[in-house]
């Protein structure tokens, strides 16, 4: 349990503080307007706290604190220091769920509207999340006709470039065929910005425009124009439709439902701009600690907020309780706008009638949450005790560690680790090994050298200040290998040899009879079948085959290309890369003719016929017949 600093150490500024466990780690970050007066809250007798936290406190070695100049300084590093260290203690964002937004990849020569989803880049706008993917297509299939905008990839757009010939879409009028010159940059470039002026919500200029052309087209007879005008300004309207109006053309808000019990919490967000729902967001949180109302609301804010939304940081935000502190959170928000932002919830009226919305839509996804979360979360912990029981560990085995090696024929041998942590697979954890010192077929030695290596460098990270810690930090609680009793006796081996074998407990699990051995046994134990211990036993080791193969096959594909394409006069690796990427693959390189070759703009004719002979086995004779 973490001993109280001496008095009169503590500081009574703002900062943020970190609990420690007796490994260094960092298992509970907050911040304080006082620190002396919070972290004094922490040191009373733990029969007065709440559970959790004192489960936290019982579990802290030490705690450290930084000072800063103010409170919204405090909050800025308690967000940055949950991020870096993710505290077991802190409240975390449960699912990883990755919502589609609109984009328009601005930064191109020829811009392009697509769906895209993940970490955002530069020169790219977004517009949402949105709930479907399905729903961004069929609002921007509607769209096309009037924001004639190319939705082809590079990769497409430069072989209509090199044919001469646009695709179906511009036969259609989806496209303006940017690719064959039928439209000039500043056309383009104007119907881009149109389609962001949508997008954004200014939706009167597109439609004032349209029902003018439309009207100009009628007068002058040209009445197959205005029908195409009429149909575009009917499928605008239906984009427009689908965009709900549910404030002033002038309003920015983001209004915020949480559902909750003692454990999670479910928050559901829609973005208004300019009045109308231009996107959604959900995310459910783990809440460790116990919360009240006000602190739930604030890490809600702190997730959403931590990182600015696509949409921007709105005017004000609408919540249905407000946080702890709001006056902090406000401050917070209108330093990351520029201007002020103001929390509030709303009384009366329209926007109670949509907080009221969004609220449903949030216990609604909590509901269903725990549905799953019952039957999930008691499956795993049945497979966490019975693994207990089975193979006589003496703690449910938490972290989760296995080993897989792939090879083919001897040849680019690359070994995988795979993380579970809590029964779940954690991804960030994974890691992947190219075998230096093994020479043929040798899956003892392969072993060997992967968990020589990582143990090794667990070893030598146990003895680093934790911030100096690097990739292998922490042991499992369970050592799997994947094969029989001879991969089982490499793994054995090498934990005597580093002094762990008292440490990490070891079992293998062969594939053919789903057996589990373990050290000092001859006979499998048996686990029993359709249990899930079994199950989870069987995911992970199919999860350590899939990423070890996956790593295998990118290597041998890396070796197939340098193999090819090596060594010929002119083509550096930029070049390489680049004739591979644009023709679609190392074979479709090795089928294309001479001219399509020299065809390539950026390509040098004496390159393209260096390429042509070194793969086809010509020879280009130095002298005359």
């Amino acid at each position: 349990m973490v001993e109280r600093p001496p008095a009169g150490t503590i500081p009574d500024t703002p900062g943020s503080y970190q609990f420690k466990d007796a490994d260094g780690r960092i298992i509970y970050v907050g911040k304080a307007k006082n620190l002396r007066q919070r972290l004094s809250n922490y040191f009373q007798n733990p029969a007065h706290l709440p559970l959790r936290t004192a489960q936290m406190v019982a579990t802290a070695a030490s705690v450290e604190w930084i000072q800063v100049r103010n409170e919204v300084e405090a909050l800025m590093l308690e967000y940055s220091l949950i991020k870096q260290h993710r505290p077991r203690f802190n409240v975390r964002l449960v699912d990883d769920k990755s919502y589609p937004f609109l984009a328009v990849t601005v930064s191109d020569e020829w811009p392009r509207p697509t769906v895209m989803r993940g970490r955002r880049r530069k020169g790219v706008r977004y517009f949402g999340p949105y709930a479907h993917a399905y729903a961004i297509r069929d609002t921007l299939d509607e769209l096309l006709r009037t924001f004639p905008l190319r939705t082809c990839s590079d990769a497409k757009f430069g072989r209509h470039e090199k044919l001469g010939r646009p695709c179906l879409l511009f036969h259609i009028e989806k496209c303006s065929g940017p690719c064959v010159g039928e439209v000039d940059h500043a056309t383009y470039r104007r119907h881009t910005d149109a389609l962001l002026q949508f997008l954004e919500g200014d939706t009167e200029p597109v439609l004032q425009a349209l029902e003018a052309d439309m009207a100009a087209a009628a007068e002058a007879l040209e009445f197959e124009q205005a029908a195409r005008l009429r149909d575009r300004l009917a499928t605008v309207r239906r984009a427009v439709e689908r965009q709900q109006m549910v404030g002033d053309g002038n309003e920015d808000l983001d209004v915020l439902g949480v559902a909750e019990d003692e454990l999670e919490a479910a928050a559901q967000v829609f973005f208004v701009r300019r009045g109308r729902v231009v996107g959604r967001l959900g995310f459910l949180l783990d809440k460790v600690m116990d919360l009240t109302p006000g602190a739930t609301m604030a890490a809600v804010l702190e997730q959403l907020y931590g990182e600015e939304p696509a949409v921007g940081y709105p005017k004000s935000v609408l919540v249905p309780t407000l946080p702890e502190d709001p006056e902090l959170y406000e401050e917070w928000l209108s330093e990351l706008r520029g201007s002020r932002v103001r929390i509030r919830v709303p009384q009366r009226g329209a926007k109670r009638e949509l907080a009221e919305t969004v609220a449903r839509n949030a216990t609604e996804e909590f509901t269903r949450h725990r549905l799953r979360r019952s039957s999930d979360h008691n499956s795993r912990a049945r497979a966490l005790n019975e693994l207990q029981e089975t193979l006589g560990l003496p703690e449910a085995p938490l972290r989760i560690e296995c080993y897989d090696m792939s090879h083919l024929q001897g040849s680019d041998y690359v070994g995988s680790m795979v993380v579970l942590e809590d029964g779940l697979p954690r991804t960030s954890e994974y890691r992947r090994f190219k075998l230096r010192g093994v020479e043929g077929n040798d899956d003892f030695a392969a072993m060997e050298e992967v968990l020589t290596r990582r143990f090794t460098n667990y070893l030598e990270d146990r003895g680093r200040p934790t911030a100096e810690r690097g990739r292998f930090a922490y042991p499992p609680q369970l050592l799997l290998v994947d094969g029989g009793k001879g991969q089982l006796g490499v793994a054995v081996k090498v934990l005597e040899e580093l002094g762990l074998e008292e440490e990490i407990p070891v079992a293998s699990l062969a594939k053919r009879f789903e057996e589990v051995y373990l050290p000092g046994r001859s006979e499998p134990v048996e686990v029993r079948r359709g249990s899930e211990a079994l199950f989870l036993l069987q995911r992970i080791r199919d999860e350590s085959h899939r990423f070890a193969i996956s790593y295998h096959r990118q290597l041998r594909g890396k070796r197939m290309t340098r193999s090819v394409l090596d060594g010929i006069p002119g083509l550096g690796e930029k070049r390489k890369q680049r004739l591979v990427k644009e023709l679609g693959g190392v074979r479709a390189v090795q089928r294309a003719e001479l001219e399509q070759l020299r065809s390539l703009p950026w390509l040098p004719d004496a390159v393209a016929e260096a390429v042509h002979d070194a793969l086809h086995g010509g020879g280009r004779s130095a002298g005359g017949a």
